[in-house]
């Protein structure tokens, strides 16, 4: 518990407010929520099973986004069930600890999310602008060896981020703003000088996100002038199998970018803004990228109505 008195002291637990100014509505919200979880697990499980099962799904497209259908699991496990806890029973207490380890999880599964993505970027740069050099590039132990590396950069980038907070003396209030844990709401809470977060959170944005995003916009370019050269029919054929991930990427980053920018410009202490982002950030794209990818993919949209036993009498153009 912090101090009360306004002396430094350390925080042994936090408060999770949920949804300012929305506590009475809470426990109804909590049902559309739960749903949307558990489509995106059902959803990003069945992709994964799709995949694993398949053999001829295991090449390098299909094992990045078995990839990152296992990460948006990931992400959104790390902070429903713990919404749900708030939203139906009251239960807003975290202890430091585990507002520690949720907020690494989150923070970390993020950073390994964007390079995921980064790779299927420069897998469709390949297969588009080296189709011969696809098989050789990308071969199954180098694809594994860039998960790792995911997995890897992700911890890395976070492994700085508890020293940073338990080294925090918190006296003014233990209430986070939001419905889990967050570095940028955490360190608010804390009375002494947080240059370092700041600089810190600045570095991993730019090192991770923003490079990320850089690149992943420079092979779509590399792309889009290979596919100009192309026949019309071709020209379709290319840009189908990019589409999926096009927009999986703007699922992606137009909400983590619009988060960053609200906590950096929005001052309100009681505004819902941030905290609605926040829940869209962690649920949205977990939820659209199995619908995404089950739609526009047609090797995977045969599979999931072949799972469920639905037949098809349509053919694709």
């Amino acid at each position: 518990m912090v101090d009360l008195s306004g002396n430094e002291s350390s925080a042994t637990y936090f408060i999770l407010i949920g949804l300012p100014g929305l506590e009475e509505a809470q426990f109804w919200l909590a049902f559309p929520l739960c749903s949307l979880y558990f489509i995106a697990v059902l959803g990003n499980l069945t992709i994964i099973y799709i995949v694993w099962t398949e053999r001829s799904l295991h090449e390098p497209m299909y094992i990045f986004l078995c990839m990152l259908s296992g990460l948006d699991v990931l992400i959104s496990t790390s902070s429903m069930p713990k919404m749900m806890a708030i939203f139906w029973f009251n239960s807003t207490t975290i202890q430091f600890d585990a507002c520690l380890l949720q907020m690494f999880a989150i923070h970390s599964l993020t950073g390994m999310e964007s390079t995921v993505l980064l790779a299927m970027a420069f897998d469709r740069y390949v297969a588009i602008c080296h189709p011969l050099r696809h098989a050789t590039v990308l071969t199954l132990p180098r694809v594994t060896k860039i998960g790792m590396a995911a997995v890897v950069r992700g911890v890395a980038l976070m492994a700085p981020l508890p020293f940073f907070i338990k080294h925090l003396p918190f006296c003014r209030s233990n209430i986070l703003s939001h419905s889990y844990c967050l570095h940028q709401d955490v360190m608010k809470l804390a009375c002494a000088d947080i240059r370092v977060n700041i600089i810190y959170g600045l570095i991993v944005i730019i090192s991770a996100i923003g490079l990320d995003s850089l690149l992943i916009s420079l092979s779509y370019l590399l792309i889009l002038k290979t596919v100009l050269g192309l026949t019309h029919e071709a020209q379709a054929k290319a840009f189908g199998t990019c589409v999926s991930h096009v927009c999986a990427v703007f699922i992606f980053y137009v909400p983590f970018i619009g988060l960053s920018m609200v906590h950096r410009f929005d001052k309100r202490h009681d505004s819902l803004l941030p905290v609605i982002m926040a829940n869209t950030y962690l649920l949205v794209p977990p939820v659209l990228n199995p619908i995404v990818y089950g739609v526009k993919t047609k090797e995977i949209r045969q599979r999931i109505l072949r799972l469920f036993h639905v037949t098809t009498h349509t053919s694709d153009p």
